[in-house]
């Protein structure tokens, strides 16, 4: 069993920054990939990024490429997502996921526990 516990988040103006943490309880962080997804009001979960369980490897949706970065803190047991260079189109509430395979996913359906949300929302 793993609690997602997410923090960041808020409101922030076009072309701005912010970070999404994610906190992970017990002692098996790194046997777990994880990945940020989003979903705004009326559209579907919608990838936006995963690491794998030792952090060598990434992915990331196409929107979000180039201006999102994934990591992670093994000693924390903690995974971030630095969201710059932010657009109004990416207004959602974005959740961490845990996905307990070897394979780094990027459908919602592989993972097996999630963060609570919170909310990002980037103004014009």
């Amino acid at each position: 069993q793993v609690q997602l516990v997410q923090s960041g988040g808020g409101l922030v103006q076009a072309g701005g920054s912010l970070r999404l943490s994610c906190a992970a309880s017990g002692r098996t962080f790194s046997r777990y990939a994880m990945g940020w997804f989003r979903q705004a009001p009326g559209t579907e979960r919608e990838f936006v990024a995963a690491i794998s369980r030792s952090g060598g490897s990434t992915h990331y949706g196409d929107s979000v490429k180039g201006r999102f970065t994934i990591s992670r803190d093994v000693a924390k047991n903690t995974v971030y997502l630095q969201m710059n260079s932010l657009k109004p189109e990416d207004t959602a509430v974005y959740y961490c996921a845990a996905d307990s395979t070897m394979a780094v996913h990027t459908d919602s359906a592989e993972y097996d526990y999630w963060g609570h949300g919170t909310q990002v929302t980037v103004s014009s």
